[in-house]
């Protein structure tokens, strides 16, 4: 994987692992975006330096970690945003990536916190477009004129976009809403989609024909073969949506120690 272009971000969910840590620096990538992460290993040749907060992770075993910004070249400049702007500090990092000789934009690395029904409220049904919602909210902060802004919002959404039978009709419609919202802000979905990764195989029943969405997710105990789902998802503004080529590391040979695949984000 050769970098011919100005800048390449890599997004994976690392699932809280150590392994990932170590295979960044061989991803001949500049910038991660990263999903329940906790502290680098010593041997992964990664500076607290190098990653967004980097010496504050939460308190008290938050079980999914938190989102991060890794710097893993010198080809670019990243400035790290304090996270004075986000609800929930865990869910969201931000930088600044000024590639060179060209514009530089916004990068944000993404991933939801589950949430429940107050007590008072029966049953006990987990969701996580609450905590989306206002995510998408905090974003805000980076977008000014409609049609100037140049950010790229990458991570695990833990939705299903489009249509399918995943789940009953509600819940459907309440994830279809985190899209809605996005494209609303200007920010364009990229997928990844196909033919920019492979799909299921074989088909999953809940899922329309017509979809171009390739699995970034396997279960517990299944391989990356039998990977159905898409979870993760990139959205780039309007303004620079066209320039950026989004594709999905979801093949078996290629998948990584992680439930969720890398996904390759290369803007030029």
């Amino acid at each position: 994987m050769t970098t011919t272009v100005p800048v390449r971000l890599v997004c994976w969910n690392i699932e809280h692992k150590h392994a990932p840590w170590r295979m960044l620096r061989g991803m001949e990538a500049d910038v991660a975006l990263l999903q329940e992460t906790r502290p680098p290993p010593p041997d992964a040749g990664i500076s607290r330096d190098d990653i967004s907060d980097g010496d504050e992770w939460p308190e008290g075993g938050r079980l999914h970690g938190r989102t991060a910004i890794v710097r893993l070249s010198d080809r670019v400049e990243v400035d790290f945003i304090e996270k004075s702007f986000a609800t929930d500090p865990d869910v969201l990092a931000a930088a600044r990536i000024r590639p060179p000789g060209a514009e530089a934009f916004i990068a944000v690395s993404i991933c939801p916190a589950y949430e429940y029904p107050h007590d008072i409220v029966p049953g006990k049904m987990g969701n996580v477009d609450s905590s989306l919602h206002r995510s998408i909210s905090d974003l805000t902060a980076f977008i000014g004129r409609p049609k100037h802004h140049r950010v790229i919002v990458a991570g695990d959404l833990t939705v299903m976009r489009g249509p399918s039978d995943y789940h009953d009709a509600y819940w459907s419609a309440r994830d279809q809403t985190v899209f809605a919202r996005m494209d609303a802000l200007g920010l364009r979905c990229l997928g990844p989609e196909a033919p920019h990764g492979r799909q299921a195989d074989p088909w999953p029943a809940w899922l329309p024909r017509e979809s171009r969405n390739v699995p970034t997710f396997r279960r517990i105990g299944k391989s990356a073969a039998d990977a159905e789902a898409q979870l993760d998802y990139v959205f780039a503004s309007e303004g620079m949506a066209d320039a950026v080529r989004v594709r999905a590391l979801n093949g078996p040979d290629e998948w990584g120690p992680s439930d969720h695949c890398r996904i390759v984000i290369d803007v030029g």
